[in-house]
């Protein structure tokens, strides 16, 4: 398979994995307008481009989640300008697009039909968003917004969230949100290792007492156990069909947790004893939803989880950036994909994060790779159930070098940012679904 918008392939699935998606059919003979006047056309929707003539790529998905608040309707053209949208033609979300600086162009009949023609006889498809997602984003009490690229782009792109964590997790509070995001989390309960390179530092110290506060409350004997009873309990949203979206270190430590639901991996800082050498033997890949046959790292002093990440940022072994590649989806036969892919640029700059990529023979039959960079995996989805995941390796894709304590990324500085453009393609995707999150 070539990769890049200019590739001629196309991946084709069975028609069963675009189930639960409505697919808006183009028919032109009911494209007929009304006419004012001299036969004028009336605008009757608003074409948002997404391809490079769009001033803010960014603040146009915000666009597209308030006109669905607002009017209950969009419609998403997949492949087409960079996947377009197309939204009511209101006084409202008129309004909207000026304050927020997007580029909409008025559209009556002769111009809709025109598209949908379009449409019709190419590579693309229009499909139907039909309801504003309710998003939650895992993060710990009082954490700082701008340590999280997912709410840097849902704070920028105006799109509420509501913040959630191991209480409400665990509280089955999960089955109101039809999407859920994890960030640099650590569901091993190793605090990612920091112990060598920060210790004694406050904030270091602060999470370690808040996370073993947690613990106790919540019944754990210790932080590693309560960490692998939140990730099955995320585990179990997913299969129940909720979307999971997760970047950084998350979808590597929430893997390895599942996977080691009945082993210690964890190293015991606390008391100085060691994590057992023969743990990464004894994990079961069966309860994981997206890897396989990983070797765990247990060694404290070594700053990796496993050989999950190609990329071995914190360790002897790191790999220098380079640039991954999206893949160029069919969007009549590969909806899904294609919407998680939308963007106006193919080839995008890399970013480090304690995961910074996938390590392509450690996925499991089935995965959809979305973005490859040699034999390493970027950007990967997979069905578990009757939901979804997706990962994107890395921490912030426009701060490739993230350290601890650098200032926030501006995004008013990267209103076309590709990178960010994948986190919100996320973000509108279960917009598509049909039915409602089972509970």
């Amino acid at each position: 398979m070539t990769g890049g918008s200019g590739s001629a392939a196309r991946r084709r699935r069975p028609r069963g994995f675009v189930r639960g998606f409505r697919v808006l059919l183009p028919t032109l003979p009911a494209l007929a307008g009304v006419a004012a006047g001299a036969g004028e056309a009336v605008a009757q929707l608003l074409l948002v481009p997404m391809d490079r003539s769009q001033a803010n790529h960014l603040k146009a998905y915000g666009l597209a989640y308030r006109a669905l608040e607002l009017d209950g309707r969009a419609e998403w053209l997949l492949n087409f300008r960079g996947g377009s949208f197309l939204l009511p033609d209101t006084d409202a979300v008129r309004r909207r697009a000026a304050l927020m600086g997007v580029t909409a162009q008025p559209v009556g009949a002769a111009g809709e039909a025109r598209i949908r023609g379009i449409v019709a006889q190419s590579d693309m498809e229009s499909v139907v968003l039909e309801k504003a997602t309710r998003i939650a984003i895992y993060t710990p009490p009082n954490s700082a917004p701008w340590d999280d690229a997912v709410t840097l782009a849902l704070e920028y792109a105006e799109i509420p969230y509501e913040k959630i964590w191991d209480f409400e997790v665990l509280g089955e509070d999960l089955g109101g949100f039809e999407w859920l995001h994890l960030h640099h989390e650590d569901f091993t309960g190793q605090y990612s290792k920091f112990y060598a390179a920060y210790a004694g530092a406050p904030w270091l110290e602060e999470e370690v007492a808040r996370n073993e506060e947690a613990a106790r409350v919540l019944g754990y004997p210790d932080v590693p156990a309560l960490k692998k009873a939140v990730s099955a309990a995320i585990r179990d949203y997913v299969e129940r069909g909720g979307f999971l979206f997760a970047m950084c270190s998350a979808p590597e430590t929430l893997e390895l947790a599942l996977a080691a639901a009945g082993v210690d991996i964890a190293a015991t800082y606390a008391d100085g004893t060691p994590p057992d050498p023969d743990a990464g033997a004894k994990v079961d890949w069966g309860l994981a939803m997206a890897f396989r046959d990983a070797r765990i790292q247990v060694a404290p002093s070594v700053s990796s989880f496993s050989d999950i990440d190609g990329h071995q940022v914190n360790t002897p072994q790191r790999k220098p950036l380079g640039a991954f590649t999206l893949f160029d989806f069919s969007a009549k036969f590969d909806p899904v994909p294609a919407m998680l892919t939308q963007n106006h640029e193919s080839v995008l700059l890399d970013f480090y994060g304690l995961t910074t990529s996938f390590a392509i023979d450690r996925l499991k039959p089935g995965v959809v790779k979305l973005g490859v960079e040699g034999g390493w995996a970027k950007y990967v989805h997979g069905n578990f159930g009757e939901g979804t995941w997706t990962y994107y390796g890395g921490h912030d894709p426009e701060d490739p070098e993230h350290q601890i304590g650098d200032p926030p990324t501006d995004l008013a500085l990267h209103p076309n940012s590709p990178g960010y453009r994948i986190i919100l393609n996320n973000v509108l995707f279960p917009a598509a679904r049909k039915k409602k999150l089972k509970t």
